[in-house]
């Protein structure tokens, strides 16, 4: 049959049918093509510049993401939030690519070892002892969706357009003008007159009558009720965790004390300070000046060639003879001239630090407890992984490996995180793990799916948790009997304190009617307290009545309730700043205001670039990402 088809090809029907074949996917394919001919498939053009669907997409994914986070992943955002985000996003595009249009313009280029610098510097990718961790870099850009090429770039753009903001904000500065009010305003002080009515002096109330304790307890049932109670699961995935269980052997203990043996064999260090002269009789009649009594300050005008070496090792010290006087010499003494190569020298030692020798056994367990955090560091970031794809696929958390290190508790608590027993659920992890879980406990729907979160990243690396909600018990009121007690006590404190406003309201009243507080406040000794600012009330001053006594005008009173009790307070002085004697304020007032301005001028400085770019938004391209996803 295939010869038979072979010998046809070579026929004039065949050949025409082939060629009408390859017309028809040319013209099909080069229809598309022409199709599109003419069709701007950017979102915007800012300054002649194309910004790319992909882009902004990219942008958008990362925003939505974050802003998913922030709800603990609970919510699904509805169209309208999608589009707030993506435009969000293209917003942010944009304003980058302004400015680093601008910067390209300038000319200025970022070296690789200046990008390295701030990449190493960013608090988010240190781990233990404040250094650079691979495995925290390979994790945040991971869970922003970035790969290492895009986050390089981004940051080569972000340290160029520092340059530029820097030097904008570096000029700015507060007015005196200005200086002066903001500090006259935030320094004014207030002085209060005051009468207090704690709640403890109040007369105690006649005992209550059955009916009236059911009263207030069925106009307070939330009060005795009890809380929502949920039967959760909860797992939790943690460095801490998983370096239990790492396996370490003594050969990588041994490698890691070889490799940081410099860090535990560490010589002496002296700090010390020298003269040096020409001739020894010079350096005699230095040294008895010295030793008379002169300080350092009066030294160095003495001598022009008066260094201080701190924390010098022999090693940094300019001359072997001078480092071995050094090391010789007793602190805080003015020892005898020294000659070398250089000259005569004077010097006196003013502090050591001691040298550190520190063996393989006295530092095992902690280079231990390190090999196995960094390898936790490691493990956690594929384990994850793996979890977050098998609850994907429908695993519960009770078939999860338990060889992943997880710690797995379950039961019933409130979202206080106490026990109907009222103690304290165990929760692993730390106290911010514990207030996350918590939190979607509470948050999450009964029989919902868990997923793999993300919680609180703490110094031993990033943790995560998962909760399935497996009963919800809601609120109920205690019955009446059972709370008795309580609801008799809440209604004797409820008639003290309805007591002391009453009073309170009576003195207020005088009081505005002209009536002076001492009057007033029969039975009562008033008393001034400190002055208070607008930050904050001096000692004894009630945070409650700081703000309403800068509302107040000489002589006006005021009522505030504290937890203690009501006050009835009278502005009684009013007490104006002065920078001659509060310079250190002053300071702190104007460096504020200067920050502020830098703010401002930055946020022009933006505004200005974005609108010469003169951004042109295609619509139709821009409505298709949020749409998309």
């Amino acid at each position: 049959m295939l010869s038979s088809f072979r010998r046809h090809l070579d026929s004039w029907v065949a050949k025409l049918f082939f060629a009408l074949l390859v017309g028809v996917f040319v013209l099909w394919g080069v229809g598309d093509v022409i199709k599109n001919i003419g069709i701007d498939t950017s979102v915007a053009t800012v300054a002649g510049t194309k910004i790319e669907l992909p882009e902004v997409q990219d942008a958008y994914r990362r925003q939505l993401q974050q802003t998913t986070q922030m709800f603990g992943g609970k919510i699904d955002p509805t169209p309208e939030m999608r589009k707030a985000i993506a435009g969000q996003a293209l917003e942010q595009v944009i304003t980058r690519t302004a400015m680093t249009i601008a910067v390209d313009k300038l000319g200025i280029a970022v070296p690789d070892e200046a990008l390295r610098q701030a990449i190493f510097a960013m608090p988010v990718f240190q781990g233990q002892g404040g250094k650079f961790d691979k495995n925290a870099f390979a994790i945040v850009l991971r869970n922003n969706n970035l790969t290492e090429p895009m986050f390089l770039g981004m940051m080569r753009t972000d340290v160029a357009n520092r340059q530029v903001v820097d030097q904008v904000r570096a000029g700015a500065m507060s007015p005196d003008i200005l200086t002066r009010e903001v500090f006259a305003f935030q320094q004014e002080k207030r002085v209060a007159e005051v009468v207090d009515l704690p709640f403890a002096a109040a007369p105690q109330p006649e005992a209550p009558t059955d009916a009236q304790l059911q009263r207030f307890y069925d106009n307070h049932l939330p009060q005795y009720s009890r809380p929502e109670y949920r039967r959760v699961k909860i797992i939790v995935l943690s460095p801490d965790i998983i370096a239990r269980d790492v396996a370490v052997t003594e050969e990588d203990v041994a490698q890691a004390y070889a490799q940081n043996a410099a860090a535990f064999r560490q010589p002496e260090r002296r700090s010390v300070q020298v003269l040096l002269a020409n001739d020894e009789a010079e350096a005699n009649r230095l040294a008895e000046k010295w030793r008379g009594g002169a300080d350092w300050a009066e030294m160095q005008k003495e001598n022009s060639s008066a260094v201080e070496l701190p924390n010098a090792t022999p090693a940094e010290i300019p001359s072997p003879e001078l480092a071995a006087a050094v090391f010789a010499a007793v602190p805080a003494v003015v020892g005898n001239p020294v000659k070398s190569e250089l000259g005569w020298h004077v010097l006196k030692v003013t502090a050591i630090s001691p040298g550190v020798s520190k063996t393989l056994a006295d530092v095992h367990d902690e280079l231990r407890a390190r090999i196995a955090a960094d390898k936790a560091a490691d493990l956690i970031f594929e384990r994850s992984a793996k979890i977050e794809d098998m609850l994907a696929g429908g695993v519960a958390l009770d078939d999860l490996p338990g060889d992943f290190g997880i710690a797995a508790v379950s039961g019933t608590l409130d979202a206080g995180g106490l026990t109907p027993d009222g103690v304290a659920a165990p929760i692993p992890g730390s106290d911010a793990m514990r207030r996350a879980i918590l939190g979607a406990a509470f948050s999450q729907r009964k029989e919902q799916p868990p997923h793999l979160t993300e919680g609180p990243r703490e110094a031993s690396g990033q943790g995560y948790f998962a909760v399935s909600i497996e009963d919800v018990t809601p609120p109920a009121p205690r019955p009446f009997a059972e709370v008795a007690e309580a609801v008799h006590t809440d209604w004797t404190q409820d008639a003290l304190r309805h007591a002391q406003e009453t009073v309170a309201a009576g003195i207020l009243a005088a009081v505005k009617s002209g009536t002076p507080l001492a009057n007033a406040a029969i039975g009562l000794t008033p008393h001034h307290l400190a002055p208070a600012s607008r930050a904050g009330g001096g000692e004894g001053v009630p945070p409650q009545l700081v703000e309403p006594l800068f509302h107040l005008k000489p002589g006006e009173p005021t009522m505030i309730e504290t937890t203690d009790g009501f006050t009835v307070a009278v502005l009684a002085e009013i007490q104006g700043a002065d920078a001659a004697t509060e310079a250190a304020e002053y300071g702190k007032v104007r460096e504020q205001l200067a920050e502020a301005v830098s703010n401002d001028i930055q946020a022009l400085l933006t505004v200005a670039l974005r609108k010469r770019a003169n951004p042109q938004v295609n619509t139709a391209v821009f409505n298709s990402i949020a749409q998309s996803e």
